[in-house]
């Protein structure tokens, strides 16, 4: 599942912030959200909550990357690749 993917399936609120040197992406998990870790890992975001995993493909020219939950909002960064 792709980033764009989790709006349209989970009906999540997601926006996209496009800087000069890189891209940010917020989701909104809601209240759920305070309980949840994530990691990057190879070009995947690993979110966990509770019992549920949900995995997020990075695009594939995405550079260093980023992510961290707060307030029970996902914060994705995307570098661009140099």
């Amino acid at each position: 599942m792709n980033i764009q993917q989790l709006a349209r399936d989970d009906g999540q609120m997601v926006r996209q912030y496009a800087y000069e040197d890189s891209d940010v992406y917020a989701i909104d998990f809601g209240p759920a959200g305070d309980e949840t870790t994530v990691d990057v890992a190879d070009g995947t975001v690993i979110v966990v909550t509770g019992d549920d995993q949900r995995e997020f493909d990075l695009p594939e020219d995405a550079g260093d990357a980023q992510a961290f939950m707060k307030n029970g909002v996902l914060t994705i960064e995307l570098e661009e690749d140099r």
